[in-house]
């Protein structure tokens, strides 16, 4: 072989192993972008699945945050409508004093508006002392105060009770933060317990005095009798008007005595159905010619029902209560304006007859006194008529009470019993 044909073989051999080294050096590359973009694709799944785990985490504690939200809104909405809807008042006061909530049955209860940021507990009850007095007690002793009856003075002289429980409130580390007063109105109740204690005096009254006013009674008609039987035309003109004297206090006397007999006697009522509205309108017509000719008036207003009673019994109530108004204008020297109002309450299943003047009204500190036997405040009164509406009241298991009318007189009001419905 010549030399030329060795330094082509030896040219071609160099040539392989140039292009030899290029394809292996190409092969690596390549393989090194395969392994590098794996990599790459790799750390991207890695990625995404720890976004894709965040935002899962950040999905479910908005869930939890949205369903703890709506959870607190219900509990603190149905809080709301616990406390408002209760029947008896709430009252809570915190340890410094200060009203926290005051619910609107206790708003109403109690007479007051909506309470503001920072009102202190003395400001609040200002003319309701004794509750104040119950519930700082409880604040200073931090012991419960269970069921006392609380009474209430109105500015216009009528007493209310509440019954009041409070008890001390404390945080979960056991210390006292406040007071939680719940209250109720007990003047119905209380009113009902004195009625009842009253039915059963007068029971007791009229068993004790009925025959000693017969025995009166019959002592008075023989001194009558006899005074009748004198001819004042055979005595001395001096002593004409001693026999005129004596016979007009045995009439006055007389009439006392039958009157405190009614009032004593133990009823026995005819009950049945009464159409209120027809009794009244026949009682206005009988007193309206007794009232007309003291120069006043009366008049019907509002709406009224049917109630069990005695309707002689009722009718004559009315009438005592219309004479009783009618005698205090004359008295006071006015034009008696009498009105006889109805409101029937479907609700509490009662009537209420309120009967108005304009006289000069009752005083406060007599309101209580009005009502029993020969209490009165007119010289020529017998004490009686009142206390005879009131038993007539009681044994229709009503109540009656008296306060002061708008136009400036008193105002008679009495609750009945509505007549069942079949």
């Amino acid at each position: 072989m010549s030399h030329s044909a060795y330094t082509l073989v030896g040219l071609t051999a160099i040539v392989a192993a140039l292009v030899a080294v290029v394809v292996f050096s190409l092969l690596r590359f390549f393989a090194a972008a395969r392994n590098m973009k794996g990599a790459l694709r790799e750390d991207r799944t890695g990625q995404s699945f720890v976004a894709a785990a965040l935002e899962d985490s950040l999905r479910r504690l908005r869930e939890q945050e949205r369903l703890m939200s709506a959870r607190a809104e219900t509990s603190e909405r149905l809080n709301s409508q616990i406390i408002s809807s209760l029947a008896s008042g709430l009252l809570v006061v915190g340890l410094d004093g200060e009203v926290r909530t005051l619910n609107p049955a206790g708003r109403r209860m109690l007479g007051r508006p909506a309470v503001e940021p920072g009102t202190r507990l003395r400001a609040l009850l200002a003319d309701a002392a004794p509750l104040a007095d119950v519930i700082e007690e409880c604040l200073s002793s931090a012991q419960p105060i269970l069921r006392r009856e609380v009474p209430l003075e109105h500015p216009d002289g009528d007493r209310v009770y509440l019954g009041v429980t409070v008890s001390p409130l404390f945080d979960a580390q056991g210390a006292l933060q406040g007071a939680i007063s719940l209250f109720t109105d007990l003047t119905a109740v209380v009113a009902l317990e004195d009625q009842l204690r009253l039915k059963d005096s007068l029971a007791r009254l009229g068993e004790l005095t009925a025959g000693l006013a017969h025995e009166f009674r019959n002592g008075l008609a023989t001194i009558h009798g006899y005074a009748r039987l004198i001819d004042p035309q055979q005595l001395p003109p001096t002593y004409v008007p001693y026999v005129q004297a004596i016979r007009d206090e045995t009439d006055t006397l007389g009439r006392v005595v039958g009157n405190f007999l009614n009032f004593a006697r133990p009823e026995q009522p005819a009950m049945a159905p009464v159409d209120v509205g027809s009794l009244v309108a026949r009682t206005v017509e009988e007193m309206r010619q007794e009232v007309t000719a003291r120069g006043g008036s009366i008049e019907i207003a509002g709406e009224f029902a049917a109630v069990a009673g005695d309707e002689v019994l009722l009718r004559q109530a009315l009438v005592n209560l219309v004479r009783n108004a009618a005698e205090a204008c004359a008295e006071a020297r006015v034009d008696a304006r009498i009105q006889i109002e109805g409101h029937v309450d479907r609700a509490d299943k009662t009537l209420r007859l309120i009967v108005t003047d304009n006289g000069p009204g009752v005083p406060p500190n007599l309101r209580e006194k009005v009502f029993q036997p020969f209490f009165t405040t007119r010289g020529d009164g017998t004490g009686l008529g009142l206390a005879l509406v009131l038993k007539i009241v009681v044994i229709h298991n009503g109540r009656i009470t008296v306060s002061s009318a708008d136009r400036g007189g008193a105002a008679f009001q009495v609750v009945l019993p509505l007549l069942p419905a079949d």
